[in-house]
């Protein structure tokens, strides 16, 4: 019995482990990124992100949040290791090892009287014929008895103090961690403990295997189908406008497959009327046109209609049916819009460049869906070239309240945002008619709108210019400030009711080729993973460059002062073209707020491949012949500068003619500088700075 109760206590043991091993140290990652996002989590205070409950921390809602399936799967594994400490603290207190001396109430050691006044004393209370409840007789035969017999026999003592049995020595013994019954290797026992390994050696890590098979198969890392992936490459398009992105968005496998029932159909009808004016039909021709669109694929209607019941603020009369999968759409367009983007710089050309165009149009979507803001709004009107979007996405604005400010001379966003707060107040309270709570709304959203700032530098390390077909690195320090002095916060997105990431795309583009040499996602999120990555670039570059260790800590402290401050680097890397001058354009482009972009001019010069090949050949020369060709390099050398000189000259002075140049490929020139505002540029030898 007792060897049995070991098995068995061994066999939950070896439960209770298998169990902590992975549970323990996953319960705890878990607790720390909780808490972690928890401080991170900083988003807007207005109260319309206040009323749209996003935010908002009631038991419900705390409780929805945990009803997770993960979570609900920890808790029951807690549960049950719970349950198997306590049984297996039960089965430990039931084979205690035989202890007589405890058992009779002694110290160990005691004399022979001493043993038979307490043995006397317990039989009182525990003999058959003085207690006759059976637990007591069982005590008494299988404990009090034993005990005393243990002490009072001469050579069970002396065994019990010599080896502490009074058997004698125990020979060693070995037990299994399963139980009882599956160690009966007979009838039914020995098939359950055949289908048990089986089932656990053979079918559990098949049916693991299988699963994760069928969903790699059909998803991608970032949990988005290779069905959208595929119909996406096929449908971005070089010349894509960016009205017409929205086309392409929809048709992703995940919209597909949403059902449209016929209980939808009427309030479809009326969703289409609400927001008949921005599907870009043809209004002289609406029959036509009204025919045509509903004859489109059933989910294509239905996913337009959504997301433009979004962009128009319409969605607060959809049906509850239509309004799961309104949320179920918004959800999934993220990560959608993120591949999306993907597709669009994805190198297409032989050169290795994806498409800006479309690129852009990702970007303003992504933008607009984020704000809840129409696409309509970005058309210039009268004055105002940038449209009211921006605009549109402040609390409380309206198109009259933005017909109101452009009054008093307030055409564009960029205008509005450098108004000192006072003078804002008053055009907001007495020109607009919003309130002064109305107004300090506004006052707090553009306090979280970020100012961004970009500095690159093109150069091809360990040398002087950048000759055609060198590998050419570009260094990019993006930096964003906000008034209220945050780095990162969640954007103000009443409208949205998930909460979004603030990220930003830094391309390096030609706009007049409308192709994208460099891509890259930028996120200000993880402080502590920039500051590694930071540091780590410019390790490896200083030590390409054989600096010393003093200039290599130096440079690594600064990058991480800058980190800290706001800042994040950027490097890519891409095969300098041919001979020419390139102007070329930096785009920053955040994918949430409206308004806030930046671009910055950057001229590419490359020079013709040519003293890279004799410098190598007559490094290896010794003796005067060597000094003699060194110096007829340092004459070529010459000359080409005073060309270079020249070229820089007829630029300056002739913009046109640099464009010419550009697309010609001529010229020879090392790379230039970085003009944020786009005004006027300055050269250098070696790498470009911002101006």
């Amino acid at each position: 019995m007792e060897n049995s109760d070991e098995n068995s206590s061994l066999f939950l043991i070896f439960i209770l482990t298998m169990l902590a091993l992975p549970l323990v140290p996953y319960t705890i990652l878990r607790l720390i990124r909780s808490v972690t996002e928890k401080k991170k989590t900083i988003h807007c205070r207005c109260s319309e992100c206040a009323r749209s409950g996003k935010y908002r921390k009631s038991i419900f809602k705390r409780i929805s949040n945990f009803s997770t399936c993960t979570n609900l799967t920890i808790l029951l594994l807690w549960v049950v290791m719970v349950i198997l400490i306590y049984y297996i603290k039960l089965l430990s207190r039931e084979s205690q090892p035989f202890e007589p001396f405890s058992i009779l109430g002694l110290e160990p050691g005691a004399s022979e009287s001493e043993i038979k006044k307490s043995y006397r004393r317990l039989s009182v209370l525990y003999h058959p014929d003085k207690n006759p409840d059976p637990e007591a007789h069982k005590y008494f035969v299988e404990f009090i008895a034993k005990a005393y017999q243990a002490l009072t026999d001469p050579v069970s003592r002396e065994n019990y103090e010599k080896y502490g049995h009074p058997d004698g020595r125990q020979g060693f013994q070995m037990g299994i961690a399963l139980p009882q019954f599956l160690l009966n290797i007979d009838g039914a026992s020995g098939g359950i403990l055949l289908l048990g390994i089986v089932g656990i050696c053979i079918l559990l890590p098949l049916m693991i295997a299988v699963i994760y098979l069928s969903r790699s198969s059909k998803y991608t890392g970032n949990y988005v189908m290779h069905h959208t992936l595929y119909t996406y490459f096929n449908c971005i398009k070089p010349s894509l406008a960016p009205n017409k992105v929205m086309e392409v968005f929809i048709k992703a496998q995940e919209y597909m497959e949403m059902p449209v029932l016929r209980t939808d159909e009427e309030p479809l009808q009326k969703l289409f009327v609400a927001v008949r004016s921005e599907l870009n039909l043809d209004m002289k021709n609406i029959r036509t046109e009204q025919a045509k669109f509903w004859k489109q694929h059933p989910p294509l209607v239905k996913m337009e209609l959504l997301i433009q019941a979004h962009l128009t603020r319409e969605s607060l009369d959809l049906p509850p049916a239509l309004l799961k999968d309104y949320k179920h759409m918004l959800e999934l367009a993220p990560r959608l819009l993120e591949e999306l983007m993907k597709m669009a710089v994805l190198p297409r050309n032989a050169h290795g460049h994806g498409w800006l165009r479309p690129a852009i149009g990702v970007i303003e979507l992504s933008q607009n869906i984020i704000q809840a803001v129409p696409l309509s709004a970005r058309k210039a009107v009268g004055a105002n070239s940038e449209g009211s979007a921006a605009f549109l996405q402040l609390p409380h604005f309206t198109e009259s309240t933005i017909k109101k400010i452009s009054r008093k001379k307030i055409r564009t966003f960029q205008e509005f945002r450098e108004m000192t707060p006072s003078d804002r107040a008053e055009l907001l309270t007495q020109i607009a008619g919003l309130s002064p709570a109305e107004a300090h709304d506004v006052e707090i959203v553009l306090e979280m709108i970020p100012t961004v700032t970009v500095e690159v530098t093109c150069e091809t390390e360990g040398e002087e210019g950048i000759q055609e077909g060198d590998v050419v690195t570009m260094y990019a320090w993006v930096s964003v400030r906000r008034v209220n002095g945050l780095t990162w916060a969640h954007p103000h997105a009443p409208y949205f009711p998930f909460q979004k990431e603030e990220n930003f795309w830094l391309l390096l583009a030609d706009s007049t080729a409308n192709s994208v040499w460099l891509s890259q996602k930028v996120s200000f999120m993880d402080e502590a993973t920039a500051i590694a990555a930071a540091s780590k670039a410019i390790q490896d570059t200083k030590e390409a460059l054989g600096a010393p260790v003093k200039e290599i800590n130096l440079a690594v402290r600064e990058a991480i002062e800058k980190v800290k401050s706001g800042s994040r680097l950027i490097m890519g890397k891409f095969q300098a073209p041919g001979e020419g001058t390139y102007a070329l354009t930096s785009y920053c482009l955040c994918d949430a707020w409206i308004g806030c972009d930046t671009k910055s001019n950057v001229k590419l010069k490359v020079m013709k491949r040519s003293r890279a090949g004799t410098r190598s050949a007559y490094a290896l020369e010794e003796g005067p012949a060597a000094t003699v060709a060194e110096e007829g390099i340092e004459e070529e050398e010459e000359e080409e500068e005073e060309d270079l000189d020249d070229y820089e000259s007829e630029y300056s002075e002739d913009e046109e003619e640099d464009e010419k140049n550009s697309k010609k490929g001529k010229g020879k020139a090392v790379n230039g500088s970085v003009n944020k505002k786009g005004g006027t540029q300055s050269e250098s030898e070696g790498s470009g700075t911002e101006e």
